[in-house]
């Protein structure tokens, strides 16, 4: 063999590249990782339009034995060498007659094509099943008929001869592969001929002609690698697979074809592939390639696999779509969108192919989103929504976009308004994802004034629905008076799970009675002191989280103006460290609060010992400590002085006269803090007028006990505070669910638009909190629907494990419709859903993806693998996929 190129060289420039033309044929224009084919010639036949004057001729070739190997090496490889020979001559005589109806059609005949022929001739087929599904016609493809594995060839010319030898090699392919390519071209027993549509073996005769390496001149006993994708010659479905112990056994692992190179997988990723193709090389695999992880990617592979598995855009972005990117769009990304997108679809829809690496698309996907650069985590909705409109305005056909103005109905009816907005949209936007992802909606807004009624039809790409509750809450707090009446109180209401502030305190206020004349202001507790105020009544309950500590105090509300005085608690603790024993200040209980205006230390002392009222112990062990008086422990330690004022016994009197006398060990001592009670700021004095703190809306106080002290008071209460919700085995929550239907109507239902989307009346001339109800009123061909599981506010975010029940066959949505005489099909079925799991900081995506029958597939990033329908019903489903289903 005079010219004959190495490995190596060949997966550099692939056997398909188009840099050398033939001298009579018509010029070759592939692409250099367009694969060739090897199909049934029938098969290819049934598939094209004979009337077409454009027809590619194809070369054909007859095989016959190849010439056994000669030497001194003839009888070693007669005995080691197991490979497939044979030689493909041209048969002159077929070119001269020409061809016809008769010729390829019976018998062993194959066609080499192209990819893009190939595509062709599997959807005219895949059409043609669909139309004719019970017709029992002659057609050679077949439902199991859809297997497609690569195969290697090493090709040679003989220049004497002008024949071209194709050796079949057990080292290059699989197992199971060689094994069905010993079915394919035994040569000894049936005729074989190969149809060549591909112009591939013209231009291996033009490199061996033209001598196109000077160093494959040196070369000996090497071949050129021709990297075949067989399709359509797979053995009986029960028999497809590679079997595990010939897995096993293969030294190389497995060999796969992707973009014109050999990956030969070890032992290690043949488990990751075993998982794509089943048992290997399973029928239907096409679109099961996997997306590798780029770092933190797996948000954008889920949102890529749904919309590579719609079924409108699959057919559009593997055909001649770059004829309609619209480059010069002002609000397009200059058609690089488009054109990125559509490369990774082909990459995924190519046969035989293993995981794809997205560099490209994630790329300019961060060129034109730089919210989406870097590796850190995203939401693969908001992901989905930049990609749809991207992909709209790089696709948008109306090249120069005029001017509409939305009229008045003016007492028009909604259908003549409706389809004037509607063609006013599409005189401005007009591409494939307005074709088969836009719908249009009813939206009438009310005044709450004069009661004008405004009604537009805007065009939706998805619906974002809510997640109703369907349970409540039970919220336990403390309710502490701040008259000294009673002990702090624990009460348990139940409230909305996804209600607001003010529904606790409603229901709070209703359990423990509170007063005409009172008011709640709730806090949580902390390290003993008060770590927030809740006080917005608007604020989501999911802020409340069940191992908080919450205190409900019930102010006086006609004190308005007076600070929040709020008193912390320490007592002397002892510890003991490597037997020696220390002590020092440790705050204790939960703070008591008023509301008062506070001239001096007096007023301080007085104050709190009206809020330790109902603390004090009761009996003798506590009337023993004040020198054995028969008083009551109340009437010990809480007297009345000379002009009616209440003191506790413990403290000294002071005059402006005398010196205050030594404090005994009962008194208590009060300081100014902070609002963690960490430390003292300055001593409070009795006598003295309060200095003037930096906040003037809250006074914090803290009061040091003795040892006696704490012994005359049941500090027990203020020491213990429930939990919100105390978990445990019995009190375990069920998991919470919700039709889809009940999301819809929650979406669809009349509510007042917040604050911060006030509309301006045009007959009151000024912006209201108008009243908004939302209608569908027409459906595109795919729904796509996202489940609002995440809330953010200005503290925590928080997602939502709610269970939804959504349909997967038969999603109707009749009964939601405004428009009734619409004539196409309001009835659809889930073809795929983008999952998340876990929380909002480490979550994880993946994709469910239906391929047809009742096959469904895991999307896990690289890894591809089957999941019964039964399964694809989970608490994770955050965006889904709908297609309509024609009546």
């Amino acid at each position: 063999m005079d010219n004959e190129i190495n490995n190596e060289r060949a997966a550099e420039i692939p056997l398909n590249s188009s840099h050398i033309q033939p001298e009579e044929e018509e010029p070759l224009s592939l692409d250099d990782d367009q694969r060739v084919y090897l199909v049934p010639f029938r098969w290819w036949k049934e598939a094209q339009d004979n009337s077409l004057s454009e027809v590619k001729k194809g070369i054909p070739y007859a095989a016959s034995p190849a010439t056994p190997y000669g030497g001194p090496m003839k009888l070693l490889s007669n005995i080691f060498n197991s490979d497939i020979g044979f030689n493909l001559k041209k048969e002159d005589e077929l070119l001269r007659n020409g061809e016809n109806g008769e010729v390829g059609v019976s018998g062993r005949d194959y066609a080499l094509i192209p990819g893009e022929m190939w595509l062709q001739a599997l959807k005219w087929h895949s059409d043609s099943k669909h139309l004719s599904k019970e017709s029992k016609g002659s057609s050679a493809v077949e439902e199991d008929m859809s297997d497609v594995y690569p195969l290697q060839l090493r090709l040679s010319v003989m220049r004497e001869t002008n024949v071209l030898a194709v050796k079949v090699c057990k080292k290059d392919n699989s197992v199971e592969c060689f094994r069905r390519a010993c079915k394919i071209f035994n040569v000894e027993n049936d005729a074989l001929r190969v149809w060549d549509f591909s112009g591939q073996t013209t231009l291996l005769f033009l490199n061996d002609k033209n001598k196109i390496s000077k160093e494959s001149q040196k070369q000996t006993e090497q071949d050129l690698l021709l990297e075949l994708q067989v399709y359509g010659l797979s053995d009986s479905i029960g028999n497809r697979g590679v079997k595990k112990d010939e897995i096993a056994h293969h030294p190389n692992g497995i060999s796969y074809v992707m973009n014109g190179s050999v990956v030969n997988d070890s032992s290690s990723s043949v488990r990751s592939n075993s998982t794509l193709f089943g048992n290997s090389f399973e029928a239907g695999t096409l679109g099961l390639t996997g997306l590798q992880n780029l770092g933190n990617t797996c948000f954008m592979n889920s949102a890529l696999q749904c919309l590579a598995h719609t079924p409108k855009l699959v057919d559009y972005f593997l055909g001649d779509y770059k004829r309609e990117i619209n480059p010069d769009n002002p609000l397009g990304m200059n058609g690089e969108i488009a054109s990125a997108f559509g490369d990774l679809m082909k990459k995924l829809w190519a046969p035989g192919a293993t995981p794809v690496a997205p560099r490209a698309f994630k790329l300019k996907l961060a060129h034109f989103a730089p919210q989406f650069s870097g590796f850190n985590q995203h939401d693969s909705q908001e992901l989905l929504a930049f990609l749809l409109d991207g992909l709209h305005e790089d696709l948008n056909r109306v090249k120069y976009k005029p001017y509409v103005e939305a009229k008045d109905s003016d007492g028009r009816s909604d259908e003549e308004v409706a389809d004037e907005y509607w063609r006013n949209h599409l005189a401005r936007n007009d591409s494939i994802i307005v074709d088969a992802c836009q719908g249009q909606y009813r939206s009438t807004l009310v005044c709450p004034v004069c009661r004008k009624v405004s009604v537009t039809f805007d065009p939706f790409m998805y619906l974002s629905l809510p997640l109703p509750s369907t349970s409540m809450r039970t919220i336990t707090l403390t309710v502490v008076k701040t008259d000294g009446s009673s002990l702090p109180s624990p009460f348990t209401v139940t409230v909305p799970k996804n209600g607001k502030l003010e529904d606790l305190t409603l229901a709070l206020s209703t359990a423990c009675s509170l007063g005409f004349n009172e008011t709640l202001l709730v806090a949580e507790i902390y390290n003993n002191c008060i770590i927030r105020f809740l006080e917005e009544p608007t604020d989501s309950l999911s802020l409340i989280r069940d191992e908080d500590q919450l205190v409900a105090y019930r102010l006086l509300k006609d004190v308005k103006g007076a600070p929040l005085v709020v008193f912390m608690h320490q007592r002397m603790e002892e510890k003991s460290l490597i037997g020696r024993s220390t002590t020092n200040w440790r705050t204790f209980g939960f703070p008591l609060v008023v509301r008062k205006n506070i001239a001096n230390g007096y007023d301080i002392r007085d104050t709190y010992a009206k809020l330790l009222t109902p603390f004090l112990a009761h009996g003798e062990e506590s009337a023993d400590i004040h020198d054995g008086s028969e008083k009551s422990a109340t009437e010990v330690i809480m007297e009345k002085d000379d002009i009616g004022n209440t003191r506790l016994s413990g403290f000294p009197e002071t005059s402006d006269k005398e010196e205050p006398e030594a404090k005994s060990d009962t008194d208590f001592q009060f300081f100014l803090t902070d609002e963690k009670g960490a430390e003292r700021l300055s001593e409070i004095a009795l006598e003295e007028p309060l200095k003037p703190t930096l906040d003037s809306e809250r006074l914090n106080v803290l009061v040091s006990w003795s040892e006696k002290t704490v012994q005359c008071y049941n500090v027990h209460p203020l020491s213990s505070l429930p939990e919100v919700f105390k978990s445990g085995f019995f009190t375990r929550r069920p998991q919470e669910s919700v039709s889809l239907y009940k999301c819809i109507e929650a979406f669809l239902k009349e509510e007042p638009l917040g604050p911060e989307d006030m509309w301006y009346c045009p007959a009151c001339k000024k912006h209201c909190q108008a009243s908004k109800k939302l209608d569908l009123w027409r459906l595109p061909e795919i729904v796509v629907i996202h489940l609002k599981r995440f809330s953010y506010s200005r503290i925590l975010k928080n997602k939502l494990e709610t269970y939804v029940d959504f349909p997967i066959h038969d999603l109707d949505l009749s009964n939601y419709i405004s428009q009734k005489d619409a004539q196409s099909s309001n009835r659809y079925m889930l073809y795929a859903i983008s999952n998340h799991y876990g929380s909002m900081g480490g979550g994880h995506y993946t994709a469910f993806v239906h391929q047809g029958g009742d096959r469904w597939y895991d999307f896990d990033d690289s890894h591809v693998s089957l999941i019964s329908e039964d399964k694809i019903k989970t608490s994770a489903a955050y965006v889904l996929f709908y297609r309509r289903v024609e009546t």
